[in-house]
């Protein structure tokens, strides 16, 4: 067992480390994209499918960020090094950690532009701006705000200084205290909307589009979108679990917690399917609407629905909420490491990363706008930001993350650390030495193709 301790903080217990990964996991694509992506592609089948996936990718690679990160007990770039040292293996193996950290900072760039539209839909919502509104009224609404460029910088603005307020005040005061308040506030926000969405009179709907076990809608396309969502859901790739991981108590399962992560991760997206779906049957629209589901679907449906307007606010901050909690996570490794490496302090690391987050930031949402002639290889710098990380930079790093843990990391040090019987860590070896590195690949491949 490593003896190293965190200059950063260690979390107060188990449970803290598994609402914050909980947090860091649940975002924007849990609330609207999965249960969207679940209903289009074989509603049982595909959840099915995309459980097995989680279990043979997203399983073994967040066991293995959070193996090297307890380990290293530092940022990720300089836990790689020393466990990549301990193993006697190549330092250059940090790189891993610098494509994460830099991945997390532009992912941060274009996220706070969606939040901050999230925000804005919180605020229209409680005014009642879409009460009695139809589909082309809330669809001008969006694109007046995409034509805005002062109002999404007022909003980016606003969750940038809400996010980094968090990462400022470290792993104790700024994290560990933002996920004992906000986790519990989603997990009831979710409730809420759970009860709303079964009052509706449509839940049996809802409940037959989700989970009807339909293997004939099980395209090959459908499974690759299971699996890549069992990469992506859980932040893999970008070096957010190895610095929570280095904050976590030594005598915490890393099996078991990991698990409990994957769980409620899941949960949550399948709890805010059945709180959404209910309410757009009600109003007898397209459940398979993708993007446009929760910014010009869902409002039209909250607006036109009793006590709408009280529950639309509610679920929009849920969904702020809960990328609150994901934009955390974002920013915490690059932090950590600027920490360590330049000897700042947190205050100083956050001015100098909250600062270039919010300067990309911009370029992203100038993209709808004044910028939008601006183009780097066909795409805006909104979505260049978004294909680079997601298509090229997180894949990479899952990847290597797995390659690393798999086959330099000396099998005592992963076996002291994963703390789990032989045959099951034997068992965990083969899927993040084969298994896992294999069906990333297919991931990688199968996004640079589209």
């Amino acid at each position: 067992m490593s003896d190293k301790k965190s200059i950063h903080g260690i979390w107060a217990s188990r449970w803290v480390f598994i609402m914050a990964a909980t947090g860091s996991a649940v975002g924007l694509g849990n609330i609207w994209k999965f249960p969207y992506i679940t209903g289009v592609n074989g509603g049982g089948a595909f959840v099915l499918v995309y459980l097995i996936c989680v279990a043979l990718i997203g399983l073994p690679i967040l066991m293995a960020e959070i193996m090297v990160g307890r380990r290293g007990r530092q940022s990720p770039v300089n836990s790689l090094i020393d466990v990549a040292s301990e193993s006697n293996g190549s330092t250059l193996w940090q790189l891993i950690g610098w494509v994460g950290a830099v991945a997390g900072l532009l992912i941060f760039g274009f996220y706070s532009v969606v939040a901050g539209w999230i925000l804005e839909y919180a605020v229209e919502m409680g005014s009642g701006t879409f009460n009695g509104s139809n589909m082309e009224q809330v669809g001008n609404i969006f694109n007046a705000l995409l034509a805005d460029p002062g109002k999404m910088l007022i909003w980016h603005t606003v969750f940038t200084v809400l996010t980094m307020a968090i990462v400022v005040k470290g792993v104790n005061e700024g994290l560990e205290r933002g996920v004992r308040i906000l986790m519990p506030i989603l997990f009831v926000l979710l409730i809420v909307a759970f009860g709303y969405g079964v009052s509706s009179g449509h839940f049996i709907d809802a409940w037959h589009f989700m989970f009807d076990f339909e293997p004939s809608k099980l395209t090959a396309k459908a499974v690759l979108s299971a699996l890549g969502h069992a990469f992506f859901t859980l932040s893999l790739g970008m070096g957010t679990m190895i610095a929570y991981g280095s904050y976590m108590t030594q005598k915490a399962s890393i099996g078991s917690t990991a698990l409990l992560v994957v769980f409620l991760d899941t949960a949550v997206a399948l709890i805010a399917g059945l709180a959404i779906f209910p309410i757009v049957f009600a109003n007898q629209m397209d459940p398979g609407q993708g993007p446009g589901l929760m910014l010009v679907t869902l409002p039209v449906a909250f607006g036109n629905i009793a006590l709408g307007q009280l529950f639309g606010t509610l679920f929009f901050i849920l969904v702020g909420i809960a990328a609150w909690t994901s934009s955390i996570s974002l920013m915490e490794p690059s932090v950590a490491f600027v920490v360590e490496k330049f000897k700042l302090n947190r205050l100083q690391a956050c001015l100098i990363l909250g600062g270039l987050g919010w300067i990309l930031g911009i370029g992203a949402l100038l993209s709808f706008n004044k910028g939008s002639d601006i183009l780097f290889f066909g795409k805006n710098f909104f979505d260049m930001l978004d294909y680079v990380t997601a298509n090229i930079m997180l894949p990479l790093g899952g990847l290597f993350i797995a390659l690393f843990a798999g086959w330099v990391v000396k099998s005592r040090i992963s076996r002291e650390e994963m703390s789990v019987s032989p045959l099951a860590h034997q068992f965990w070896l083969v899927l993040v030495r084969f298994i896992a590195p294999i069906l990333v690949l297919i991931v990688f491949i199968y996004n640079l193709l589209q």
